[in-house]
Parts: structure tokens; sequence; C-alpha cells
């Protein structure tokens, strides 16, 4: 399985409910450095997973709708507890509809599998990762 990954970074504000969560029920602030890893069994005929640059670029559209925001305030988070976890699973998601929608051009159909990792810390991350696209559907 070949690769490619590409990297930004994300500022949000949020809070959580419940008392697993202590302080951090509070309102806080968090910067994430987020990773995408692009997965496809073979190689394009210019031997590249997906353009890196246009997969930059799509990752940072898909950050654009979270960064500098309060997840609180957005309807689609609303009685969510958006975690690192939680947060990871929706970019994936997100990245892999781009994929599905062309936005990485002919090679985001080949994308087989993606995982994102979001990184709070150098001690502390969480990622997802899953099956996209025609090749990852078994």
């Amino acid at each position: 399985m070949y690769s490619v990954t590409v990297c930004d970074h994300v500022m949000i504000a949020h809070s959580f409910r419940g008392e697993v969560f202590g302080p951090a029920q509070r309102l806080h602030g968090a910067t994430y450095a987020i990773e995408a890893e692009f997965r496809a069994h073979s190689l394009d005929a210019d031997h590249l997973v997906v353009d890196i640059g246009l997969a930059g670029q799509v990752l940072r559209r898909v950050l654009d709708r979270l960064d500098y925001r309060n997840l609180d305030d957005m309807a689609e988070f609303a009685g969510r507890n958006t975690t690192t976890e939680f947060l990871a699973a929706h970019i994936h998601a997100l990245l892999a509809d781009a994929c599905r929608a062309g936005a990485l051009g002919a090679g985001g159909a080949r994308v087989a599998g993606l995982k994102v990792v979001l990184r709070e810390s150098p001690r502390a991350f969480a990622a997802f990762e899953g099956p996209i696209g025609a090749e990852g559907a078994a």
C-alpha cells in the first residue's frame, strides 16, 4: 500500500459535558496539528497516490470549516462532545466525501483508505482510519 500525507493545523474552542472531562467541561481552546494520510494500492501513470499540493488544498478547505470557531456554537455538533477522536472521524468523513466527489482529481478515485490524526501535543493524539472509494469498499 502506498501513501502520501499532508499536514495542517486548526485552532478551535469547545467544552465537554460529563464528569469524566473534569475541568474540560468549561470552555477551552485547542490547537490541533492534523495529518491526513491518503492510501492507494497502486500509483497512477505519474507515479503518484494523489497530487500532494491538491491534497493539502483540500485538507485546508475542510479545516476552514472549523478554524477559529467555537464548536459549541455549530449546529452540526449540537449535543455532541467534540473530542479529539470525534473530530478525527468528522474530518475523515469530509475528506472521504471530497475524494469521492473528485476534489482530489483522478487520483482521488483510486484512494482506498484514509487515516486522519489529530495531535493535541507531542504526547497526546487520536486518529480515525478507514476505507473509502471503490477500491476501499469490500
